[in-house]
């Protein structure tokens, strides 16, 4: 097996995530990492209109509405480590 570089480990290396990386003459899968950014994203922005609509306009519905908020933060949180990894140069 050839030695790596260290840029090869930064770049990220081919088929390390999947398990079945080229069995049958299968492409090695790729990260996808800009999806999770558009769905934490699209999340994060839902999350927080819907809760702030509900606080609004539905008053008995306030529980929800703190469900969604903690939604939020999560999506939020998931967009950050995201963002963080793909401007490390992770591919996807």
């Amino acid at each position: 097996m050839p030695k790596r570089s260290r840029e090869e480990y930064e770049r990220g290396l081919p088929g390390y995530h999947d398990p079945m990386a080229g069995v049958g003459g299968a492409p090695y899968a790729r990260s996808a990492l800009t999806l999770r950014l558009w769905l934490a994203g699209f999340g994060l922005v839902f999350c927080t209109g819907a809760a702030v609509g509900l606080f609004l306009l539905v008053p008995g519905l306030v529980w929800f509405a703190w469900v969604l908020v903690v939604l939020a933060v999560i999506a939020a949180v998931d967009f950050a480590w995201v963002a963080h990894r793909k401007r490390r140069g992770e591919p996807g």
